[in-house]
């Protein structure tokens, strides 16, 4: 049977997650991806182009235009008895409509898989990435979301698949989308950045990111990041940061900034190509795993690194 993967888009172009769960979709079987939303043929034409993709569903009702957890697990559920594996990109979204999806199937949910070893076996971190489990799944329709940084993005033309529009079951009446805060920065966005820079608790406060990290990021031409220590102080906001709990990240250079490297927070970045670290104390546990170690007063290092790179 064929795969069927949720596409993540913005109703008119398709994001790179998408490309990222097609790559794992790829080693299952045929790949079919779902478009829903509202006024969304631009991103299903999109979704179409996708090298590899052999079918897309358009899903068109008002209902679906803000992506709902509840009207959008329902129209998957409907749509799963034609497929063997249903995958999402582990995002936000994925994690928020996949265990519903799930639920609603009786079935278990695979997390955040990394790597496919056949059509029932898949790897996955557990312990906030301290070992992968190898886990092997009877279930008939097989739920799943995928670690985008685990998988090569899948290009984004070569292909010329059908579009087929489906049925919409009708609004669940569950929820009801109210108003979205979203913030707008020049800088690239965080998962689909090539240069991360991130701070931690060692900013010591959120003047000292403007101050001291935007000049270097800036230069770097980078997306800011930040620990979780450095978010829940209220030194930057909640969607900076990386780690278990916030956004993975594997950039092509992760340059962390007074940040210690506490498990959580190397969950969500330790993937990245190169990682440099700038710590105080040099038995801070970022540098277990950084390819470049600076030990000494970041305040004093960031702004020469800056002066440098003006030259």
């Amino acid at each position: 049977m064929a795969v069927l993967v949720l596409a993540e888009h913005d109703h008119k172009t398709v994001r790179k997650a998408t490309l990222n769960a097609v790559s794992a979709a790829q080693k299952l079987g045929e790949v079919h991806v779902l478009v829903a939303g509202h006024q969304a043929g631009e991103a299903a034409k999109a979704a179409a182009q996708i090298a590899g993709v052999k079918k897309v569903l358009h899903a068109d009702a008002a209902h679906l235009k803000d992506f709902l957890a509840e009207n959008v697990s329902s129209l998957l559920v409907s749509l799963g008895k034609n497929y063997s594996h249903l995958l999402a990109p582990a995002t936000s979204n994925g994690k928020n409509i996949m265990p519903r999806v799930a639920a609603l199937l009786d079935v278990q949910q695979i997390s955040d898989i990394t790597a496919v070893e056949s059509a029932d076996t898949f790897v996955r971190p557990i312990y906030a990435g301290n070992a992968m489990a190898t886990v092997k799944s009877k279930d008939a329709i097989k739920v799943i979301t995928v670690r985008t940084t685990a998988f090569d993005a899948a290009g984004s033309s070569g292909s010329n698949a059908e579009i087929q529009n489906v049925q919409v079951p009708a609004d669940s009446g569950l929820s009801q989308f109210v108003s979205r805060e979203v913030s707008k920065s020049e800088r690239p966005e965080l998962t689909a950045a090539k240069i991360i820079v991130s701070g931690g608790r060692g900013m010591a406060n959120g003047e000292n990111f403007k101050k001291v990290l935007e000049p270097l990021a800036d230069k770097l031409g980078a997306g800011m990041g930040a620990s979780r220590a450095a978010v829940d102080a209220g030194f930057v906001p909640n969607d900076w940061q990386v780690g278990q709990t916030g956004k993975i990240v594997a950039p092509d250079l992760y340059v962390a900034v007074g940040i210690s490297g506490a498990i959580q927070h190397l969950a969500g970045m330790k993937d990245s190509r190169v990682i440099v670290a700038i710590n105080k104390d040099e038995e801070a546990p970022i540098f277990q795993v950084a390819d470049y170690g600076i030990v000494g007063d970041l305040f004093q290092i960031v702004p020469q690194l800056v002066e440098e790179l003006k030259k």
